[in-house]
C-alpha cells in the first residue's frame, strides 16, 4: 500500500496429508485466512511455491485454479453464502451440477443431519442449519479439499459444536483433507495437528495424541 509493505505470511513451510484433520490457531491478523486462501486457489503468494499433488499453484493460470477449486477443493466460510431463493437441496445442486463425480445433494444433506429439511428455504432454517447446509454443499463434489473459515464464529457453542460433528463426519467417512481456522482453542482438541500463527509466522505445530470427539467440546 504505497511505501507500506504488509506481510501478512512469512516463512511458511508445511505439508498437508490426506485425510487429515488440521486446525489452523490464532488471533484476528494472525495470516490465518491469507493461508486458507492460498491453499485453495483463491489468493497467490508474492514468493514461494504451493503445490497441490505434483500441480504447481503458483504456476497455474486463472483458468487452472478454477479447474483446481472446481474439481479438487471445498470452501466453507463463516457467512454461509447461501442462495434465499433456493431450497437446501437446490443450494446443493448448485455445486453438484458442475462437478465431476458428485454425490447426490440429498445424500450430502442426509450426511449433515439435514435429510428432512431439504425443501427448506435459507430463511426457514436456523443459523446451525444454514451452515450445516453449506458443509453440504462443500462436501457434495466429494472434494480432496475442504477448507473451513471460522465456520462457527457467527453461531453459540452448543449449534457450534453440532456444525463441528458434521465436519468430523465428513472428514471420518469422505477422508477429505480438512483445514479449519478458528480463534477459539477449544477446538483444537479434535485435530489430528494443531497450527498456531501469530504476526504471520508459525509459532507451533502440535500433534493431538487423543483427538476428543466434537461432542465433548466446550467453549
Amino acid at each position: 500500500m504505497g511505501e507500506v509493505s504488509v506481510h501478512a505470511l512469512r516463512g511458511i513451510d508445511l505439508a498437508f496429508r490426506a485425510g487429515e484433520l488440521v486446525v489452523l490457531l490464532g488471533p484476528s491478523g494472525s495470516g490465518k485466512s491469507t493461508l486458507l486462501n492460498i491453499l485453495g486457489g483463491l489468493d497467490t503468494p508474492t514468493s514461494g511455491e504451493v503445490w497441490y499433488l505434483d500441480h504447481n499453484l503458483t504456476a497455474a493460470t486463472d483458468a487452472q485454479l478454477t479447474r483446481f477449486r472446481r474439481d479438487h477443493v471445498g470452501f466453507v466460510f463463516q457467512f454461509y453464502n447461501l442462495i434465499p431463493s433456493l431450497t437446501a437441496r437446490e443450494n446443493v445442486a448448485a455445486v453438484t451440477e458442475i462437478a465431476q463425480a458428485p454425490m447426490r445433494p440429498e445424500e450430502a444433506l442426509a450426511l449433515v443431519g439435514l435429510g428432512e429439511r431439504l425443501d427448506h428455504f435459507p430463511a426457514q432454517l436456523s443459523g446451525g442449519e444454514q451452515q450445516r447446509v453449506a458443509i453440504a454443499r462443500a462436501i457434495a463434489k466429494k472434494p480432496a479439499v475442504l477448507l473451513c473459515d471460522e465456520p462457527t464464529g457467527a453461531l453459540d457453542s452448543a449449534t457450534g459444536i453440532v456444525v463441528l460433528e458434521a465436519l468430523e463426519k465428513a472428514n471420518r467417512e469422505l477422508g477429505t483433507l480438512t483445514v479449519l481456522i478458528t480463534h477459539n482453542a477449544g477446538i483444537a482438541d479434535m485435530a489430528d495437528r494443531v497450527i498456531r500463527l501469530s504476526d504471520g509466522h508459525i509459532v507451533e505445530v502440535r500433534a493431538n495424541a487423543t483427538k476428543r470427539p466434537a461432542r465433548e467440546l466446550s467453549w
